[in-house]
């Protein structure tokens, strides 16, 4: 174990440097108090991280996803040393009436968990090791490998969010936009309600894994008249729901003009703007959703990550090591992937 010069322990990290450049660096180990926890990283699923790469924007504490073990549980009173945990993105306060009902993801009151533990690092999961406010912390069941508990947060989390508020069961039609890691999780989630699932995807590859995850039927978006082709799909109808992951500013209202009235609508995607035709006559609702609530629905999670079974490792299409995370961002720059996961420990699996 290699020192940092003030006489902490190092870990490697991963850092993006300002144009884009990517590379592992010594960083020093973070420390647990109170009832922050250190965690050991098993498992770091890329997100949107490589935009910020493609975009120049430097960052030295990458990552919001990861699963692991507990290392240093401090004080906390719910996890032990040992435990199997998923991550949950931020650092939210625990007080505020968000949290309170376990919606963290709106806290707007993020602690400073760094100051708190006297760390001067370890609030990126690109490292191997990690500190987390205790309750924002998932324990994983015994019989659920950590590779799939693994997408209990930005794969299988927004979708469960989306079916969830749009109450999707086995009568509707749902049109799932764009299928990168989150539409393919908002599949996952819609077929297992058994809802009919048609998928809005140009990239031929992302079309097969919809297909394979459990949509019925898939479209090119890249055809003017593709709405068209969902009402032949649906014998005239459209669609009763649809979820918008692609982040196209048009994708909504193309959405809408596949769908019948009194349709609703979850909007996953961050854009800078959406365009929408006037919402009256089409009496749709919408809903913006962005993580999941653990506290609340982990028992519906671990029932689809069950459910779904060794077909869950149709979303997880490519595996590196820390090391390779410049190579893994490249290949998420072609699209040609589902979730790209990270491997911090010094191989692959470990």
């Amino acid at each position: 174990m290699q020192r940092h010069e003030r006489g902490v322990p190092t870990m490697k990290a991963c850092v993006l440097a300002p144009g884009g450049v990517v590379s592992v660096a010594d960083r020093p180990e973070p420390r647990a108090a109170g009832n922050v926890v250190k965690i050991q990283v098993t498992i770091t699923p890329i997100c949107t991280e490589f935009k910020d790469r493609r975009t120049g924007t430097a960052c030295d504490a990458l990552g919001h996803e990861a699963a692991g073990i507990v290392a240093d549980p401090a004080d906390s009173p719910l996890v032990r040393a040992g435990h199997r945990v998923v991550v949950m993105p931020g650092n939210a306060c625990g007080q505020c009436r968000v949290c309170a009902i376990g919606e963290h993801i709106y806290c707007r009151s993020q602690r400073d968990v760094l100051a708190e533990t006297g760390s001067e690092y370890g609030t990126g999961t690109y490292a191997e090791y990690v500190i987390k406010p205790d309750w924002l912390l998932l324990a994983v069941p015994a019989d659920i490998s950590l590779k799939h508990a693994s997408l209990a947060c930005c794969a299988l989390g927004p979708g469960l969010n989306a079916v969830r508020r749009l109450e999707v069961t086995e009568h509707d039609i749902v049109l799932v936009s764009g299928c990168g890691p989150v539409g393919l999780g908002a599949i996952v989630h819609a077929a297992a309600r058994r809802a009919r699932v048609i998928a809005i995807e140009p990239n031929e590859y992302r079309a097969r894994l919809a297909l394979r995850l459990g949509a019925a039927d898939c479209v090119d978006p890249s055809d003017p008249g593709w709405p068209k082709a969902i009402y032949e799909l649906t014998d005239g109808c459209g669609a009763s729901c649809a979820i918008e992951t692609s982040g196209s500013p048009s994708a909504p209202s193309q959405l809408l003009s596949a769908m019948w009235p009194l349709g609703r609508m979850a909007l996953l995607a961050w854009n800078a703007q959406v365009r929408l035709p006037p919402l009256v006559p089409h009496g749709v609702v919408i809903y913006g959703c962005w993580h999941w609530n653990h506290l609340r629905d982990s028992a519906a999670m671990w029932t689809v990550i069950r459910a779904y079974g060794p077909r869950l490792d149709a979303l997880i299409t490519h595996e590196f090591p820390l090391d390779d995370a410049a190579t893994a961002m490249d290949l998420q720059d072609t699209g040609c992937c589902g979730k790209v996961l990270l491997y911090p420990a010094r191989s692959i699996g470990s």
